[in-house]
């Protein structure tokens, strides 16, 4: 089926035609008979009278759709009689089988996925809000949409699953969030989506398929080049094949959470720093005690197990590999058999290591290894691979020193590009930047804000995000940084929160700007703090009796006449 918003009316006119010709025969050869029928002797003139063609079509009308008026202008002739008990017949043959044609149309799947794209398409047509677009709705697409629910954007999801997208509908977001079953490897799904609205603001693809979230890079890149993309790849050759045609964001979860361990090892509290600032709306960041040095047990030794291997010797740790298939990298120690055996475990060393990873592709494994490990040596840290997270309740009980869940990384990272880029470069500052610097940010923000995931955003100072700082910076108005920092009450006591970094121009963006700083057009500013703060700047940025009240302390008179009064004043 060509799925066009307009295929469904010429299905509907295919499926119904036989149907229609058939009535319209039966219609017409009832009228034609009934108009030639003998009626009754006229009883002033003796002659035989028959029925108008006026009058035929009228009582076939309302005979033939089971009304019945009785028999109009006058009582009809036993020939006439006799004809209407044929054309009632012909009627009900010919309804019961335009009726059964009609069900057994409004139950076929090629109709209704006609009717469901066109709705689909008449709701992304109607949205005049942004918007993202979400390939896959599965454990990190239903992250990515309650995020963007919770910070007031609106989603356009495709998923391929109709589970998936039946669970979707059952969810409370605050606003609808326009949902259809499809390959979201077509273009032609891509543009009935939205993909070339003017209120796209992002595509994200999430599919558990590489080849689909290749698809919808290439299409991204060519029909919306403009768009920020970000794509899921746990491929390295799909990796590579996505970066040649210039898609700007690739999320690698085993690869992302390879850099977070490699970070964790290097700068503990820089990795607890980059967790606070990209978790998940509504969540609190559990800190967790830092990697030892020593030796580590790895198992299973697939994409996720080379990373780690690769970060973990990357710090100079030795890694004793556990897997079942036969050694393949002789430059490792290697066991083979099962990680959930003792045999195995104890043949690897686990009784003299610091720390395990428990990195197959079974839930069930995982929790089993790391739970014999520490049986035989309580003291090890434990870094634990959940692949679903319906599984979170086992994972939680155990209670692991890491645990890596590839679909909350991929929905922080996706959180952080597209809700605020300038987050971007000051998570890589924070990456390079040595563990005294860290901990010294981490302990000032955790102390004033605590640990539950902060509010961050962005603002630029032009006349669409701040009209009222725009408005007085044009007329040569000075403001400082610290100056607008204040909330709009009485006091004016500082917003709680923290401006991170301050990007000018085409110049080196400036971390933790400080308050005396000057302001200027086209300044972009990211904080942090709590959500109060950010929708009282947001009041100061728009309203310029807010701004005059937070700079100077004098609550003036506003509206039009008052605004006289005080100029003639």
């Amino acid at each position: 089926m060509n799925n066009t918003p307009t295929s469904t009316i010429f299905l509907v006119l295919r499926r119904l035609r036989t149907p229609l010709i058939v009535l319209i025969v039966i219609f017409a050869v009832s009228v034609l008979g009934l108009t030639l029928m003998p009626g009754p002797p006229d009883p002033t003139t003796g002659q035989t009278v028959r029925l108008s063609f006026f009058h035929a079509v009228y009582f076939i009308s309302y005979t033939a759709t089971t009304i019945g008026f009785g028999e109009i202008p006058y009582a009809f002739s036993e020939q006439q009689r006799l004809w209407v008990v044929v054309c009632i017949y012909l009627s009900v043959i010919g309804w019961a089988y335009t009726l059964g044609t009609v069900f057994a149309m409004l139950q076929d799947k090629n109709f209704l996925n006609a009717v469901a794209v066109q709705r689909f398409a008449r709701q992304v047509r109607r949205l005049r809000e942004p918007f993202f677009l979400v390939c896959g709705y599965g454990e990190t697409g239903r992250l990515i949409c309650q995020a963007l629910d919770e910070l007031g954007f609106r989603a356009v999801v495709m998923e391929q699953d109709e589970n998936k997208v039946g669970d979707l509908e059952l969810q409370s977001y605050s606003a609808d969030m326009p949902a259809l079953c499809a390959d979201a490897g077509k273009p032609d799904t891509l543009t009935f989506a939205g993909l070339t609205s003017p209120y796209c603001r992002g595509v994200i693809a999430l599919t558990n398929d590489d080849g689909t979230n290749l698809a919808v890079a290439i299409a991204a890149r060519l029909l919306a080049p403009s768009l920020p993309a970000l794509c899921r790849a746990e491929h390295a050759d799909t990796v590579a094949n996505m970066a040649s045609f210039g898609t700007r964001h690739i999320i690698n979860p085993f690869e992302k959470f390879g850099e977070y361990m490699a970070l964790a090892l290097h700068s503990p509290a820089a990795y607890h720093l980059l967790r606070w600032l990209t978790g998940l709306p509504g969540t609190t960041v559990a800190r967790h005690r830092e990697p030892p040095a020593g030796k580590w047990v790895l198992c299973g030794y697939g994409t996720f197990g080379r990373e780690m291997t690769q970060a973990l010797e990357g710090a100079g740790l030795p890694v004793t590999i556990i897997d079942r298939a036969p050694p393949i990298d002789p430059t490792h120690t290697w066991v083979q058999g099962d990680g959930t055996g003792v045999a195995a475990l104890e043949a690897a060393g686990i009784g003299e290591a610091v720390g395990i990873v428990a990195a197959t592709a079974s839930d069930v494994n995982n929790l089993s290894t790391v739970v014999t490990a520490r049986e035989l040596n309580p003291r090890l840290f434990t870094v634990l691979r959940q692949n679903q997270v319906s599984n979170r309740a086992l994972f939680d009980a155990f209670e692991s020193d890491f645990s890596m869940v590839p679909s909350e990384i991929v929905a922080h990272e996706c959180l952080a590009i597209l809700t605020t880029p300038l987050l971007s470069p000051f998570l890589d500052a924070v990456r390079h930047a040595d563990d005294a610097w860290a901990r010294a940010r981490l302990d000032e923000l955790t102390l004033r804000y605590g640990w539950d995931v902060p509010t961050v955003w962005s603002v630029t100072l032009n006349i669409a995000q701040a009209p009222s700082v725009y408005r007085l910076l044009m007329r040569s108005g000075a403001i400082r940084l610290g100056e607008l920092l204040r909330a709009p009450v009485t006091d004016r006591p500082p917003l709680q929160c923290t401006p991170l970094l301050l990007r000018r121009g085409e110049a080196a963006p400036l971390l933790l700007p400080g308050d005396d700083l000057p302001l200027r057009l086209g300044d972009q500013l990211l904080f942090v703090g709590k959500e109060r703060a950010r929708k009282d700047l947001g009041l100061t940025l728009f309203n310029g009796h807010t701004l005059d009240f937070v700079l100077t302390g004098r609550d003036a008179p506003s509206g039009l006449i008052w605004e006289k009064l005080r100029a003639r004043g």
